[in-house]
């Protein structure tokens, strides 16, 4: 299983990015989704998951509002929209999988991980 984080880059506080991971997995539908991520000198924490449907999300207080993760089945995708962002929203974000049918925030609950995408937001 691979799971490749992409859409990370440099924005304005303000702006906006939509990071994308793509999954290798033949059976992506049973695997609910994540994204965490982790700021330089933290540790990672959880930021959004999304249950293998789709009907079921969780954000992290610090997200929520800002944040959208979304999926898409057939594409074996998982997107995570990230708006009116802040300097402190600045990290490397992980996407990572999870075969449950709950939908995990705690990285202990997750199966695969994938490498990671910079965003770096200038204030």
């Amino acid at each position: 299983v691979q799971l490749q984080a992409s859409g990370g880059g440099l924005v304005q506080a303000g702006g906006s990015l939509r990071l994308t991971c793509a999954a290798s997995m033949l059976n992506f539908d049973d695997y609910a989704m994540g994204w965490f991520r982790q700021a330089p000198g933290l540790e990672r924490e959880f930021a959004a998951a999304i249950s293998w449907s789709g009907n079921n999300i969780v954000y992290a207080d610090s997200v929520k509002g800002r944040f959208t993760i979304s999926r898409d089945n057939a594409k074996n995708m998982v997107y995570l929209r990230v708006n009116s962002l802040k300097p402190d929203d600045t990290a490397v974000y992980y996407c990572a999988a999870a075969h449950r049918v709950v939908v995990p925030t705690t990285e202990s609950e997750y199966d695969y991980w994938g490498q990671g995408t910079l965003v770096t937001v200038s204030s």
